[in-house]
């Protein structure tokens, strides 16, 4: 799959997201599993290995924050608790699972893959023409649009578990329209003396 100049997944637009998932993610589960990495901004393993119970309580309800623990976040640094948004609630309504894992494997046997979760992906891009997207793609769309939204860093750090700044600055994109909007701010009152001759 193509990525973009900067050897990063590319950042997903608002239409490509909507036809990813009305067309191009064609079951529950996959609409599901990409739902929350686009809205808890985590890593494709993370979502992959998310245990039933980290979803759902006892009684099969959603829960209203969504339990990342720290044996499945990179670099095991801490367990992380999002709050679950009324737009993934939605997506998750139509998902069930019997097995521990909210993902199961093949024949039901431990967790989906990522790397089974990258070809579900591709195919379902390929078939909607979209170019340069990865499963890192939601993560990066989901820091880029919190960042765009004046989301603070410090709070997008706790939801996407960087150990750095730095580090989670490198997600967010830049674009030419930022640029654009950045320099129309430069609107400074200034009045010119005589024409300007020697």
């Amino acid at each position: 799959m193509k990525i973009n100049r900067h050897d990063q997944a590319k950042i997903l637009t608002l239409q490509e997201i909507s036809r990813l998932f009305s067309q191009g993610l064609t079951t529950a589960r996959d609409r599901s599993l990409f739902g929350i990495c686009l809205y808890t901004a985590c890593r494709i393993n993370e979502a992959c290995s998310l245990h039933t119970a980290d979803v759902y309580n006892s009684k099969g309800d959603i829960r209203e924050r969504i339990t990342l623990r720290r044996k499945t976040t990179k670099g095991e640094q801490s367990t992380r608790s999002i709050p679950m948004s009324l737009e993934l609630k939605a997506i998750l309504q139509t998902y069930r699972s019997e097995k521990a894992y909210l993902f199961p494997g093949r024949h039901g046997r431990g967790h989906l893959n990522p790397r089974s979760a990258d070809a579900i992906l591709r195919a379902a891009m390929e078939r909607l023409d979209i170019e340069g997207a990865a499963t890192h793609s939601f993560r990066r769309t989901a820091i880029t649009h919190m960042h765009n939204a004046k989301v603070p860093i410090k709070h997008i750090q706790e939801i996407s578990g960087h150990k750095t700044l730095s580090a989670l600055q490198r997600y967010v994109e830049v674009t030419e329209q930022d640029k654009e909007a950045a320099i129309a701010t430069l609107s400074f009152e200034i009045k010119f003396s005589g024409d300007g001759s020697a």
